[in-house]
């Protein structure tokens, strides 16, 4: 094992009772709010980080039940995915996002896909603005309105049991729209995003990449790639959006 097992654990597996599963959870209580803290920067100010506490800790306790030592896997690695997962349940479960928001979300969907399917590459800025027929200002805005269905699309990641990465896979979630052809496994649709991020342009394969892989925050991924973190939500909304568009009309081929 490479790397070393808190004690805690060799006595929470040889006898789980509460006490010792008190300490566990006091232990690992930060990673919680490490969680929540890097979920707000994204949120609006009428979710509240307690909601998200308390859903993450929820996802804390049930990655310690079911944490097994024995794969080598360290339990931050394991339990900060399952933590997130709760806590974007939530997000779900309260529905903060209004309908008239969710439908201006799809709506710049199917604009950012047709101009893709038209051109056979990409969609500019400046092409999606003037196919809504509104100014690059009123664009901004509407990303920047539109940002938040964007982090609930894709901010899951597969995780096995063994805590082993997976690929993202939520990119075409939509409460609103029929679910996809349960024939489309998950093995399918990882494949099908592995392709859809391979053909993105260079800065925005990067936005993902740092996002979403290396778990940086917009603010440092704008950092790395010297532009401002306003550009680089704009730049993973438009992403997020072009994403869902592909494998929603991919899926239904």
């Amino acid at each position: 094992m490479s790397f070393q097992l808190d004690p805690l654990w060799d006595k929470y597996k040889l006898s789980p009772n509460a006490k010792i599963k008190e300490q566990i959870i006091l232990k690992y209580a930060n990673l919680v709010k490490f969680v929540a803290g890097r979920l707000m920067i994204t949120l609006p100010p009428s979710v509240e980080s307690d909601d998200l506490e308390s859903a993450g800790i929820m996802g804390l306790i049930d990655a310690i039940d079911r944490y097994d030592p024995k794969y080598g896997v360290k339990f931050e690695s394991y339990a900060i995915p399952r933590i997130k997962g709760a806590m974007l349940d939530e997000l779900r479960k309260l529905d903060w996002i209004p309908r008239s928001i969710r439908s201006k979300s799809r709506e710049l969907e199917k604009v950012i896909r047709k101009i893709e399917n038209s051109k056979g590459g990409p969609a500019t800025d400046e092409e999606i603005s003037n196919k809504m027929n509104i100014s690059m200002s009123e664009y901004f805005n509407l990303l920047k309105e539109v940002s938040a269905v964007s982090l609930i699309s894709l901010d899951n990641v597969i995780y096995n049991d063994e805590g082993g990465k997976g690929e993202l896979h939520e990119v075409i979630e939509d409460k609103d729209e029929e679910e996809p052809d349960e024939a489309i496994n998950k093995e399918e649709l990882k494949e099908m995003i592995i392709r859809a991020i391979d053909d993105l342009p260079e800065t925005e394969r990067l936005v993902i990449a740092l996002y979403y892989y290396e778990e940086l925050t917009l603010k440092e991924i704008g950092q790395v790639l010297q532009l401002s973190e306003s550009r680089i939500s704009q730049i993973h909304t438009k992403t997020i959006l072009s994403l869902r568009g592909k494998l929603k009309e991919a899926i239904k081929a």
